[in-house]
């Protein structure tokens, strides 16, 4: 994942925490048109984000 990437990734989980990664998924597939799996979780960890 690219660096402007994670960084639409965190914009979109800073919004709100309560999202399941699912929702996150769609979210950024929409913003940026890419499809990516709905399991983010490993990439969210990775950035910081548990839950």
């Amino acid at each position: 994942m690219t660096e402007h990437s994670q960084c639409m990734l965190k914009c979109i989980v800073s919004r709100s925490r309560q999202l399941s990664s699912e929702s996150i998924a769609k979210d950024f597939q929409t913003s940026r048109g890419l499809q990516i799996s709905t399991t983010v979780s490993r990439e969210l960890h990775g950035m910081g984000f548990h839950g």
